[in-house]
């Protein structure tokens, strides 16, 4: 797929996804979302992949959605239908893939340049970057499970001032809030996405697909429900040439030779 408006570019075993429409602030499109969607399909099928790093190009992240079509640009969707949530019909998400992705939010993100990132496993951003959950304001509600997902980041009482109020806060309050994982210097945003993601070169593939999965399937169900999830799968790790190869490296002091494959070597009922 050619892409328009994102870019995609590998970084040792980085995939970075830039948005790009940077005389748009980046505002999100069918395009961009069709794009996004293809790109973390490719990086997911790359063994040479180890992470995602999505950034927007310019002064801006996503200054949320492209609002050229006027009073009718959120009409037009079925009412019965909450798979094209996000104007992303059957899309793949952040969080569906079995790598980490990570949003380096450099700039302004406000509707779903801000609805996106959550989706994402960990989001560094500006500390003066201007975000906002701004769907109120415009007539409408919050996507993409942020009812959900700020809300167990923030708390119920943070998630309900910020997504009632659709208000602009800073980078630095969304750090303070856990809406970000860490909040840096514009200039750091990116180069600190990227040593992120570069810690992922040292991990077993297969154990972090298992391990995201888990920890998003956590989201919706009980301790107990989580513990019957995990005892098999720990069982069916610890058997796995990479368990082995995990100890023995540590043992020996060398950089470990990961064997399994996160796109071919997953188990048959994860």
């Amino acid at each position: 797929m050619t892409y328009s408006a994102i870019s995609y570019e590998r970084i040792d075993h980085t995939a970075l996804l830039t948005l790009d429409r940077p005389e748009k602030m980046n505002a999100w499109n069918a395009t961009m979302a069709a794009e996004l969607s293809d790109a973390l399909g490719r990086a997911n099928s790359d063994d040479e992949v180890r992470a995602v790093v999505i950034t927007g190009r310019g002064r801006a992240f996503c200054a949320g959605a492209d609002l050229e079509g006027g009073g009718s640009t959120f009409a037009g969707r079925s009412e019965g239908d909450g798979s094209e949530s996000g104007r992303n019909v059957r899309a793949i998400h952040p969080y569906e893939i079995g790598k980490p992705v990570i949003a380096a939010i450099n700039g302004a993100a406000v509707g779903v340049g801000m609805t996106y990132p959550m989706l994402c496993d960990i989001r560094v951003v500006s500390k003066t970057a201007k975000l906002g959950f701004v769907f109120t304001r415009r007539g409408m509600i919050p996507e993409l499970a942020a009812h959900l997902l700020v809300q167990r980041v923030a708390g119920l009482s943070n998630a309900a001032d910020l997504l009632l109020s659709g208000r602009i806060f800073l980078g630095d309050e969304a750090a303070n809030l856990g809406v970000a994982s860490i909040a840096v210097d514009a200039e750091d945003v990116l180069a600190t996405a990227l040593e992120k993601a570069n810690e992922y070169s040292l991990t077993a593939p297969v154990s972090v697909a298992i391990t995201k999965k888990l920890l998003w399937e956590g989201l919706h169900c009980s301790m107990n429900e989580m513990l019957a999830k995990e005892g098999p799968l720990f069982a069916w790790t610890g058997n796995q040439p990479d368990a082995k190869e995990g100890v023995l490296s540590f043992i020996e002091k060398r950089t470990p030779q990961w064997k399994m494959s996160a796109r071919n070597d997953l188990p048959e009922d994860l």
